[in-house]
């Protein structure tokens, strides 16, 4: 990236040039990231990555703020999001004192909100007091616990009716883009043609304005399992168990440190 993009940037990029985001997590690997990204998420999905919990429910607000700010520190020319983690926008006044504290202690340009129509009203109040918001539509993970596990939606007649419902009134409300999850392609792809803001899917298929996905999903970091949607660019696990063998071995075996790396 040679210039930050901005709000008025990244709604002009629709219909233009497909938005590249993807999450990040710390100052390292932000920096890494944000050559190729147009859009850092700091997504409540560290929870599983890198805390191993089976969700991201128990996600809090200091642990966003703490992730943000390292990526913050690490691409400070990125457009960068945070997540809103679960129970910090039960309502809007909730939501706007949480949101101030991720504004307040953090650079972040944006914060995301999981929900449709249900909540325009809470992203409406925070655009009205300067939040800037991202929205979240489709399969919602801080929901998984409600919804009985993680389903795609847009099989029905009426969840396509509601996903076009949902993206609508986000747009309404405010929001400068949104992201579409879990949702099948053809919905998905009505979906952003219905809104003028950019459509960024994962597991929504290629006729959306962008893609997100994690990094530690696409780099092949992350073990437990492999979403359907995901794809693999780099077998990263197995390349990092590789170096520690080899690591392990050099040193069991006297082989380093070796004279270039001693003083």
């Amino acid at each position: 990236m040679s210039k930050k993009l901005t709000i008025s940037s990244i709604k002009k990029s629709k219909g233009v040039k497909p938005l590249v985001m993807i999450t990040a997590y710390d100052a390292l690997f932000a920096s890494l990231l944000s050559e190729s990204a147009d859009i850092l998420l700091v997504g409540d999905s560290l929870n599983m990555s890198f805390a191993g919990k089976k969700d991201t429910i128990s996600a809090t607000l200091q642990q966003m703020i703490y992730h943000t700010n390292a990526v913050c520190a690490g691409a400070p020319e990125s457009f960068i999001v945070c997540d809103m983690p679960f129970g910090t926008y039960v309502t809007k006044e909730s939501a706007l004192e949480n949101a101030i504290e991720v504004f307040q202690n953090t650079s972040a340009d944006s914060v995301k909100i999981e929900g449709g129509a249900d909540k325009a009203h809470i992203v409406k109040y925070l655009t009205d007091n300067g939040i800037a918001v991202c929205g979240h539509i489709g399969l919602l993970p801080q929901s998984v616990r409600s919804e009985g596990g993680y389903k795609v939606k847009g099989r029905t007649e009426t969840e396509a009716k509601e996903l076009l419902a949902d993206a609508k009134a986000i747009e309404e409300a405010g929001a400068f883009c949104m992201v579409i999850e879990g949702t099948k392609a053809d919905v998905a792809k009505e979906v952003a043609q219905s809104v003028s803001i950019p459509v960024i899917g994962i597991g929504a298929g290629a006729d959306v304005d962008g893609q997100v996905l994690v990094f530690s999903d696409m780099l092949g970091l992350f073990e437990a399992f492999t979403p359907k949607f995901v794809k693999k660019y780099l077998d990263g696990a197995s390349l990092v168990k590789e170096a520690v063998a080899q690591y392990a071995h050099e040193v069991t075996n006297k082989k380093f440190p070796a004279e270039e790396h001693t003083y």
